[in-house]
């Protein structure tokens, strides 16, 4: 009986078995902007017909008209965001969503500039409500957002590669200068597919933003004036951030090493909750006593943050800043608090230059280690010293404790876990093969870790690639080439947004065409500059290419579609059938052998579907 089209599509071919579920052309939501209220829960994301409205001289009256919208609407909107904002972060959002629903804007962003790192850190919200953070360095002349800011004047242009954004495509972008007076706080940046009937209403916008945000900041200074932390009488957070950049500065010129500890009281929040915050504030108080108390006088300690401590040791190499923690540790817990008992912290270093020379990423690497350290002592009863040189970054802990401190920071800094944990991969030096599975295995794990309904999913396409590939009798090399394709099959998902893949009903139009860009951004933007696993591209971009030439993303047909990605293609789909998903329970193994040969020469290779049917009773289902 020969199928028709349809039959293997509706159930393998759509994003139900791999990712979600693509939508239908009977299921297209088309709603006017007017229908869209500002601030709601209702989707951002309704797909318009706005392209038309931008072909005429009189596109701006045009779009008022088509989406019904007058512009006492819109300012009163934007008054009442600005009247009842206090954040530029909660004023922002608020923003995003009257340009996303009022005026059909692509994206916003904001880019404050910070005069201290020289950078300028950007967030990100596109239509679908996915957020994403960068760093723009002001060294960067030819950055859009640099000359922005230097010339403090509007930028438009149609390349967004300078927002880093994996997913983004091209759109007719403004970068606008959030002017206060004659100082430039940073920028506000603008993607829409036509900015003429918009670009004056942005730039007053950004002018009102810029005064905000310099308001703001004028307001943070006279309530900090002093360098003093109020509570704990060391320096604050302001002053510790100031001291470390300044001894770098002297470290650098003289050759010399800066350690850096951090340190965090444990069960804070449990004292708090238990105990009250007076007492929370007691413990955290005589921590700070004893270590002003028992460090040199030549270390400088500031409260880094609610209940962390940081001692900058200057000429101090891991070692001997090791052996001075321990001792705080052993004072620390010599102390004892009525109803809390010996005072317990965990501890962490990094050191410069060893660890880092970026500031920024040495404050990183230092709490990563004081997380694996909690971890450690938790597990021990008593306080594990950790340095960033003690573990290996690809262990699952490490990563666990890494993207927990990102996770924390990234608004401030600028950088997300996912861009910080590549950029660690291109620049890792595999020195074995061994080493090269771990590294290749840890960042499968993050793929699965973040896409929660495939957990375990590329470790199973793995085994089951590997096993197709003996079944058909390639040698021993292509073989081990394939096992680590099928571990890095999915990892462009580490560009798409979250709330697109863990969103458990049917993805829109737009929220597909972003998760279709995974293959590409795997082997360009992840495999590409890693010299050492370029052979695995194929794998990694054509693995949701179709034997009949429908697939993504470029419709190969047949042989054109590589040997490697053929098979992987196979064990994606088939770990998918018999896997439980949110909308539906795992088939059977004899039910997922019958849509595979249902869907051969339509989706899959004829023959690799056959040696695979042979095999599949034979492979076990747990990763």
């Amino acid at each position: 009986m020969t199928p028709s089209n349809n039959t293997p599509n509706e159930e393998i071919s759509s994003n139900s078995y791999t990712e979600k579920e693509k939508p239908t052309a009977a299921k297209k939501a088309i709603s006017p902007i007017l229908t869209n209220p500002i601030m709601t829960g209702s989707p951002i994301g309704s797909r318009t017909s706005a392209n038309k409205l931008y072909s005429t001289g009189s596109a701006r009256n045009h779009l008022i008209k088509q989406v019904n919208v007058g512009f006492q609407e819109v300012m009163r909107f934007v008054n009442d965001a600005f009247l009842v904002k206090n954040d530029l972060g909660q004023l922002f959002y608020s923003l995003n969503n009257i340009m996303v629903n009022k005026l059909q804007v692509s994206f916003t962003a904001i880019g404050l500039y910070n005069k201290h790192s020289n950078c300028v850190n950007i967030k990100l919200i596109d239509k679908i409500g996915s957020t994403y953070t960068t760093k723009t360095i002001m060294t960067d002349e030819n950055n859009p957002v640099v000359k922005a800011i230097r010339t403090k004047k509007t930028v438009t242009t149609q390349d967004t590669g300078f927002l880093s954004s994996w997913y983004q495509t091209h759109a007719s972008t403004a970068i606008i200068p959030l002017m206060a007076i004659d100082e430039c706080m940073g920028v506000y940046i603008v993607g829409n597919y036509h900015l003429s009937a918009t670009i004056e209403f942005c730039q007053l916008i950004a002018n009102t933003m810029g005064l905000f945000a310099q308001t703001k900041n004028l307001l943070e200074l006279v309530e900090t004036n002093s360098d003093t932390d109020s509570l704990t009488g060391l320096a604050n957070h302001r002053h510790l951030q100031e001291e470390l950049h300044r001894q770098i500065q002297t470290a650098e010129s003289k050759g010399e090493t800066i350690s850096v500890l951090i340190t965090d009281v444990a069960n804070i929040t449990r004292i708090n909750r238990d105990l009250g915050h007076a007492r929370g504030d007691e413990v955290i108080k005589t921590v700070a006593q004893k270590i002003k108390q028992n460090i040199r006088n030549t270390d400088f300690a500031g409260r880094y943050g609610g209940d962390e401590i940081a001692i900058i040791m200057p000429n101090t190499s891991l070692d001997e800043a090791k052996y001075i923690a321990e001792y705080l540790s052993y004072v620390l817990s010599c102390v004892y608090i009525d109803d809390v008992g010996p005072i317990k912290v965990s501890m962490g270093i990094s050191s410069y230059p060893k660890s880092s020379e970026n500031q920024e990423k040495l404050l990183v690497l230092a709490e990563q280690a004081m997380y694996i350290s909690k971890s450690k002592s938790e597990e021990m009863g008593n306080c594990k010293v950790i340095t960033s040189e003690d573990y290996n970054f690809w262990d699952d802990e490490a990563l666990k404790c890494f993207a927990e401190v990102l996770t924390k920071k990234h608004a401030q800094i600028g950088v997300q876990f996912e861009e910080e944990l590549i950029n660690k991969f291109h620049n890792e030096q595999i020195i074995s093969s061994s080493h090269l599975l771990d590294v290749v295995t840890s960042l499968a794990n993050t793929i699965d870790a973040k896409d929660t309904y495939t957990k375990g999913h590329s470790a199973c396409v793995s085994r089951y690639s590997e096993a197709l590939a003996r079944a058909i009798g390639l040698p021993e090399s292509e073989v081990e080439r394939i096992r680590l394709g099928g571990l890095l099959h999915d990892i462009g998902k580490i560009g798409i947004p979250e709330n697109v893949l863990r969103k458990p009903s049917m993805l829109t139009d737009e929220e597909w065409e972003i998760m279709k860009q995974h293959p590409v951004i795997g082997a360009d933007k992840v495999l590409e500059p890693n010299e050492s696993l370029r052979d695995l591209i194929p794998m990694v971009k054509y693995h949701h290419e179709h034997y009949d030439g429908t697939g993504y993303p470029y419709g190969l047909k047949g042989e054109e579609i590589p040997l490697s990605a053929r098979i992987v293609a196979i064990a994606d789909a088939y770990h998918a059938l018999i896997s439980d998903r949110p909308y539906r329970k795992g088939l059977g193994v004899e039910k997922a052998c019958e849509i595979l040969k249902l869907g051969a020469n339509i989706q899959w290779d004829k023959e690799l579907v056959r040696q695979f049917v042979i095999i599949a009773p034979s492979l076990s289902t747990s990763a």
